[in-house]
């Protein structure tokens, strides 16, 4: 199915997990409501491919609707094409949408390879590993007339929005010391995640942590100067080494401080798919303040007939991404994984159809201000956090510290 000549074309760089859970659903979506036009699909080999495309879940949902799998569905599963995402990039028509779900390492390479296409993108968080390389990324991109987005979904919880809204209101004073955790299931050990999630590529702090560290900075407008990493290492079923576990200190402008605490070891049969939330606590005149998300926990708890879900009891978290009834074919996303997605393809359409370079430029512009959608140029300082992070957590936890001014960077010893 495709939308009107008008609509974003779009390719979706890896089939994996995001794909299947948040990317593909919303696309879909905005496929049938005319935004995004032909849909394609490129992963390392068909495996993934096949699963996406014979999922009876979309079957329910997206009636009719389908992608172009690349490689095709009927090649050998065990056949890895490396470099066939760049041949799908290049084949694309100008200012189509890349979205680049790939391991944190590959960001780079694959948001240079669609901007050097002029392709718009979106990419899974964090942006990159490195801070030279986001502003590089953005000027290259702002220089094109192209946007970029980083789909940090968090964003876009009524919840953050609510706080960020009364924090710069000065309803929550100015905020001093806080705690997040984000605790992935034991299953992830056992998934791809066991071939690309070692000690030399990523961290849960990067991986995930970053999600707590973009929401402080969103909600409270504060930098990020100091970060420490401490990791604890593990072995995946396939022999490979990563970091497991997590706990990252963060400082901020005015001295506060956040702990991080990562991990991938959720019980599977637990009453949560996952573990998460954040506290911040606050000083006023003679008061104090917090703001408290518990994000594993909605209020919404399911005890089914069978254990389809991974077990006969859980927690429901409706607000991110739930595949509901509606008064159209099908079925159709709702929540903030949605709103993510549909927020970065408006803002991909509108730097399309701004006009010339100059009018694309100043859309670019205005949607850095607004500062709800990420992008290199208004979420730079997590790429600050991530080079920090990454050099901290692979020399035993040592401080590094992060420098503004003329040229940021990260300060070791």
């Amino acid at each position: 199915m495709s939308g009107s000549t008008s609509a974003l074309p779009v390719v979706i760089i890896g089939g994996g997990m995001i794909t299947h859970d948040q990317i593909l659903p919303s696309v879909y979506h905005l496929q049938r409501q005319g935004m995004i036009g032909d849909l394609k699909i490129c992963a390392l080999n068909s495996a993934p491919l096949r699963e996406l495309a014979e999922s009876p879940a979309y079957g329910e949902a997206f009636p009719g609707q389908g992608f172009e799998a690349l490689p095709s569905l009927d090649t050998d599963p065990g056949e890895m094409y490396p470099d066939l995402y760049k041949e799908v990039i290049a084949s694309l028509p100008r200012e189509s949408l890349v979205i680049a779900a790939v391991p944190d390492h590959f960001h780079y390479t694959v948001i240079r390879e669609a901007l050097e296409a002029d392709q718009h993108v979106l990419t899974v968080k964090p942006l990159v590993l490195a801070y030279e390389q986001a502003v590089e990324i953005d000027e290259l991109a702002r220089g094109k007339g192209l946007f970029v987005g980083v789909e940090y979904h968090k964003r876009f919880d009524r919840r953050c929005l609510e706080a960020r809204g009364k924090y710069h209101a000065g309803r929550f004073g100015a905020f001093r010391c806080g705690q997040a955790l984000l605790i992935e299931p034991w299953y992830y050990r056992h998934s791809n995640f066991q071939n690309w999630f070692t000690c030399e590529n990523t961290d849960p702090f990067t991986y995930i942590g970053c999600h707590y560290v973009d929401l402080t900075y969103f909600v409270t407008g504060l930098k990020p100067t100091e970060v420490s990493v401490h990791g604890v290492k593990g072995k995946f079923p396939n022999g490979n080494e990563g970091y497991m576990w997590t706990t990252g200190s963060v400082r901020f402008e005015n001295g506060a401080l956040l702990s991080v605490v990562n991990g991938m070891g959720y019980p599977d049969m637990g009453a949560g798919t996952n573990h998460q939330g954040m506290i911040l606590f606050g000083e006023g005149d003679d008061v104090g303040t917090i703001i408290e998300h518990q994000d594993q926990y909605r209020g919404v708890s399911h005890g089914y007939v069978d254990d389809a879900v991974g077990a006969h009891f859980r927690y429901v978290n409706p607000d991110y991404m739930r595949l509901v009834p509606w008064d159209g074919d099908g079925l159709k996303p709702v929540g903030y994984g949605f709103e993510s997605i549909e927020a970065n393809v408006h803002a991909a359409l509108r730097v399309k159809g701004a006009g010339d370079l100059a009018a694309k430029q100043a859309a670019i512009g205005a949607i850095d201000a607004k500062g709800i959608v990420a992008t290199p140029g208004n979420s730079w300082v997590n790429e600050l956090v991530t080079e920090a992070a990454r050099h901290s957590v692979l020399n035993d936890g040592v401080a590094v510290g992060i420098e503004y001014g003329k040229k940021p960077g990260i300060r070791v010893g």
